[in-house]
């Protein structure tokens, strides 16, 4: 695993061969936070959630880029630990791992991030349901962003939140955003 970006950039860290997690790709990443960096301010004091961390690549990628602060969330026992021990090796306090259930996290979290990244399993039942999950339970700040990682088998062009889609080879981004609400004006 490899940082593509930011004052990371470069830094490897290997993942053992025992994970279950399927990385993102550094070509797809790459692409991703292209695509980011024309949408988002970096140094902006974001907040950034990231759901099903797996390796913790993501997380990296944003703290890399000077993100104020990255919570993420990890139910693994060993993937959680591996995130904790490059967080310590790299003496990074920005990111927070959590070690928890995304479902429940989601429906307890009082916090709200500028940008959500979530990288579920392909095969998960419920993948559809997260970015309902993610406005219905107002984690996302105005205008914030939501990120999904999915494979080819999922369609959300339709999802009133919808804002974009990107394919990269077999990973799939689409994009959501929690637009600021007309306040109505009255004529008196």
């Amino acid at each position: 695993m490899r940082v593509v970006s930011g004052i990371y950039k470069g830094r490897r860290f290997d993942v053992p061969h025992s994970f279950k997690a399927r990385p993102t790709t550094d070509f797809a990443k790459e692409n991703l936070f292209n695509v980011l960096s024309n949408l988002v301010d970096f140094e902006n004091h974001i907040q950034v959630l990231d759901l099903f961390a797996g390796t913790g690549s993501i997380s990296l990628e944003f703290i890399s880029r000077g993100c104020d602060q990255v919570v993420c969330i990890e139910k693994d026992r060993d993937h959680y630990a591996f995130i904790c021990k490059v967080l310590k090796d790299l003496g990074d306090t920005s990111c927070q791992p959590l070690k928890t259930d995304v479902f429940k996290f989601i429906s307890h979290c009082s916090q709200q991030f500028d940008i959500i990244f979530a990288d579920p399993p392909y095969a998960l039942p419920n993948l559809a349901s997260l970015p309902d999950l993610i406005v219905e339970n107002h984690l996302l700040k105005e205008n914030g962003i939501f990120i999904l990682e999915h494979g080819k088998d999922h369609q959300f062009e339709l999802h009133p939140n919808y804002m974009q889609h990107r394919c990269y080879g077999a990973v799939n981004f689409t994009f959501f955003q929690c637009a600021v609400k007309a306040t109505a004006t009255s004529n008196e």
